[in-house]
């Protein structure tokens, strides 16, 4: 197959919101994915997230990038535009 006929990679641009869990046995609180919305664009998933992030019940939101290898399925690191409130680290992700 040749670079033409492969099917180029494939952009995903997310909105995650996340809401705080009860403390369990450890007695600590948690985050939990409460939403995710798919945009066509970057700046319409940064504005979801800024949106979400100002809702009462949303601890945080982020609005980030995938990039998707259609051929094979995989998705790669996500790079964030926007992090907002509580999110969990990076490496929780």
């Amino acid at each position: 197959m040749t670079s033409a006929e492969r099917p180029s990679e494939k952009i995903h641009y997310i909105c995650q919101t996340y809401v705080e869990t009860k403390a369990g046995r450890n007695g600590q609180a948690g985050l939990k994915i409460a939403k995710q919305f798919e945009y066509s664009t970057a700046s319409e998933a940064q504005n979801r997230a800024e949106r979400e992030a100002l809702s009462e019940n949303c601890s945080g939101a982020d609005a980030y990038m995938v990039i998707e290898d259609p051929a094979s399925g995989e998705v790669g690191t996500p790079s964030f535009l926007v992090r907002l409130g509580n999110v969990p680290e990076f490496d929780d992700f």
